[in-house]
């Protein structure tokens, strides 16, 4: 007796059977996922930024930037929120974000709501387009059904993007991770909010690669607004705006800056020297003749791609009752 009587009895199977597999080991995310196991995760999660935001503006880009530093390393899987002696969370790239208790009051509030349901790595997701509303982006739909990861290690953050890294690391780094050199321009946006310690470019304003002179590629009219806000030998903690004069608002000015070489960090002033990322900078900047692309709306699809690297889902991974658990 023949168990496929044709190839199409065949075929009918081995579809039906890559598709269960397929259904185990993860199917990647989809916009809608909770609306039957978990209806209000959007509006829980949305309230929870909402009151931290009106409490410190600085929680938005504080969540934005966490969920980049999560998904660039073994990917969006809140591994960046686990504690322990040697977490990512340690390591030097994360040690100034911000933002852990806005996900542990939405957890909390969703462990009541749907216990064991919505994964840590999805309401950090959701927290991030909402931290860009907050501060006056447009929102999208964000694809969930992440689970969160098992593994969560300093040592891995060795290959996030850094703040002096040329446009061919930074480029590199991208691709690594699926991304293109749109991405990366539309991604780097992000930093049109948000502020960055006097330590991470004050070597740009003085003694610029032993030169005794500063960065050429500054302004030289923006210099002495850096220079007074990061004096020589200062307080190299103090924060200053990546976006000069419209660091709380979420807009494309940050190219503008770009064009104008008014880049507060090496690695965003690189993006306007670098022919390719200059020409994503101009089309965000709607420059005469060539297309232009609309920054919100190109923002939300690389935050879409990014949110998508390395998925644990499925059988993949687990639902952490608590956010910040050791593994």
């Amino acid at each position: 007796m023949k168990i496929f009587p044709n190839n199409n009895g065949l075929i009918f199977f081995l579809i039906l059977l890559a598709s269960l597999i397929t259904l185990a080991l993860g199917q990647g995310t989809r916009v809608g996922f909770y609306q039957t196991s978990c209806p209000r995760v959007e509006t829980i999660v949305r309230s929870a930024v909402q009151s931290a935001f009106s409490s410190n503006p600085a929680i938005a880009p504080g969540l934005l930037r966490m969920f980049f530093h999560d998904c660039f390393v073994n990917g969006c899987d809140a591994s960046i929120l686990i504690d322990g002696s040697s977490s990512e969370k340690t390591a030097a790239p994360n040690s100034l974000l911000r933002g852990f208790e806005v996900i542990d009051a939405a957890k909390t509030q969703l462990e009541t709501a749907c216990p064991g349901v919505v994964s840590c790595a999805d309401i950090l997701a959701l927290a991030a387009r909402d931290s860009v509303v907050q501060t006056g982006g447009t929102s999208w739909a964000v694809p969930l059904g992440r689970r969160d990861g098992l593994v969560s290690r300093a040592a891995d953050t060795a290959n996030l993007p850094a703040f002096n890294d040329p446009v061919s690391v930074q480029t590199r780094k991208f691709t690594d991770k699926g991304l293109n050199a749109q991405d990366l321009v539309a991604l780097s946006g992000a930093h049109t909010i948000g502020t960055a310690a006097c330590a991470l470019f004050s070597y740009r304003l003085y003694n610029f690669n032993n030169t005794n002179g500063p960065d050429p590629n500054i302004d030289p009219a923006f210099l002495p607004t850096l220079r007074n806000l990061c004096p020589n030998g200062g307080d190299g903690t103090t924060r200053v705006d990546l976006d000069n004069g419209s660091g709380g608002r979420f807009d494309n000015s940050y190219y503008a800056n770009l064009r104008n070489r008014r880049g507060v960090l090496e690695s965003d002033a690189a993006l306007w020297n670098d022919p390719t990322t200059q020409r994503f900078v101009q089309r965000f900047l709607g420059v005469r003749g060539l297309l232009g692309l609309t920054f919100n709306v190109e923002f939300a699809r690389s935050m879409v791609r990014m949110g998508n690297i390395e998925l644990k889902t499925g059988t993949q991974g687990e639902i952490r009752r608590v956010c910040t658990a050791i593994n």
